[in-house]
């Protein structure tokens, strides 16, 4: 294994594989900060050179966090399957990437290969790809989970409605729900992050939205997310339930701590919902990602932030979620600086998410103190959209008043299901057809009026 090259007279050595890793990733703050980050551009591109020359075997023998210390490694390892992982061991991160883009090479051998490889693996071939690499490879992988509804099937884009409210007033959650719905938002899920995470509030959430879920048979599912204790206790109380179980998680066990979680805690939420919730499909699961969250809580172990960010997603396979999404500008500029920089993230983060085998949202979103605004956030949206996005996030105008940060509306969902012929979930898409809010490929005429849910 080399871990050195000479450019324009000068060598780079790097330490070890997540040396590489870490040099070879493209400008983060997040990762400058942290003093993992390559020192120059040439730095950058040396590193790039030698990772593209690393095998898979090399990835994986050497993850960032060792197996021994950490239960989020021995999660990605284990699930390898051994037999795909023979046949590709021996290639090097630069021939996976050619692989990877070949016109011969489709989702159903994209999705085979990706049993044999590891959150790091994945990681190391976003590295070496530019963003358009990313958008070409992202937008040929298929995946598809089913709760009540199918995601992922073609050209379908689907929607979270996000209705949340400063105090969980469950009458303004209510009307924010039924206003989302009036404009074709909610067929991934109705999901709102509590103000108050009890479980007498995550029950009141769980009722308005299952009310109006059940009372407009509404092809859907629901969701509040509060923490995944919260939600079990919930669950067990026998007075409400929801079809989706969600939790935040990490890439490394003392960052799942930092939330309050364990692996063992997320299988056993799995289960629960399995066999006590209402949904009918398989995959019960929704979990949130983004980068940064590890270097927050101390618990990177010297890695990148984006190589982090992916073992986020070996973790998540594991569960066989139904959704998964980045919150990509969430943590702020301290980790994701600007627009570039949150460009990069969200093309990283769906690719390799798609890669993973997931069915993979983003949440194209900013903090106010960052430079960036609406225009860039519809510039993302679009990019992603080619890229073969999951699902997106519908807030009025855009901004989310319990959370207190910038996202995308109902009218950018709207518009770029329009733009590049996009449409809702099947099912959802034929319930906004008979109440006249989607017509021919657009929103029809009773789009944006709620009161129709009145008459």
């Amino acid at each position: 294994m080399i871990l050195k090259t000479r450019m324009l007279g000068q060598t780079y050595e790097f330490k070890d594989v997540k040396d590489v890793l870490a040099k070879a990733s493209e400008k983060k703050s997040g990762d400058e900060l942290a003093g993992v980050g390559a020192e120059s551009a040439l730095e950058r591109i040396a590193a790039k050179e030698v990772l593209a020359q690393l095998t898979v075997a090399d990835l994986t023998e050497h993850p960032v966090v060792p197996y021994e210390e950490d239960a989020v490694t021995r999660i990605i390892q284990d699930d390898i399957d051994e037999t795909v992982y023979g046949t590709i061991k021996d290639r090097t991160i630069q021939e996976m990437r050619e692989w990877i883009l070949c016109d011969a090479t489709d989702s159903g051998a994209l999705m085979r290969a990706s049993r044999g490889m590891t959150s790091e693996v994945i990681a190391g071939i976003s590295k070496i790809m530019s963003n358009m690499d990313l958008i070409l490879a992202g937008s040929k992988i298929r995946v598809t989970a089913t709760c009540n509804t199918t995601i992922g099937t073609e050209n379908v884009l689907a929607s979270r409605l996000q209705p949340n409210h400063p105090v969980d007033d469950v009458e303004g959650v209510a009307a924010s729900t039924l206003e989302g719905l009036s404009y074709g938002i909610g067929d991934a899920v109705i999901g709102l992050n509590p103000a108050i995470d009890t479980v007498d509030s995550t029950l009141a959430i769980w009722k308005v939205l299952g009310d109006i879920r059940d009372k407009y048979e509404i092809p859907t599912q629901t969701c509040v997310l509060s923490h995944v204790t919260t939600q079990m206790e919930a669950l067990r109380t026998g007075q409400g339930s929801a079809d989706l179980c969600f939790q935040s998680i990490a890439g490394s066990e003392a960052a799942l701590s930092a939330f309050g979680i364990n692996t063992g805690m997320l299988s056993e939420a799995e289960m629960l919902f399995r066999e006590e919730g209402p949904a009918k499909g398989p995959n019960v699961m929704y979990f949130e990602t983004g980068q940064g969250s590890e270097l927050s809580s101390s618990a990177a172990f010297g890695s990148d932030q984006q190589t982090m960010e992916c073992r986020c997603y070996g973790l998540a396979r594991h569960y066989h979620p139904f959704l998964v999404n980045t919150v990509v500008g969430f943590m702020g500029p301290e980790y994701i600086y600007d627009t570039k920089q949150l460009t990069r993230a969200a093309l990283e983060d769906v690719f390799c998410g798609h890669l993973h085998g997931l069915p993979m949202g983003c949440d194209v979103c900013y903090t106010n103190h960052m430079p960036t605004d609406q225009n860039d956030s519809e510039t993302i949206l679009t990019l992603l959209g080619t890229a073969g996005v999951h699902y997106v996030m519908g807030l009025p105008q855009a901004d989310d008043i319990m959370l207190m940060y910038q996202s995308t509306s109902y009218h950018d969902v709207a518009s770029i299901r329009q733009l590049l012929k996009k449409e809702p979930i099947p099912e959802f898409k034929a319930w906004l057809e008979k109440r006249g809010i989607w017509e021919n490929g657009h929103l029809g005429p009773n789009a944006g009026d709620p009161s129709i849910f009145f008459k």
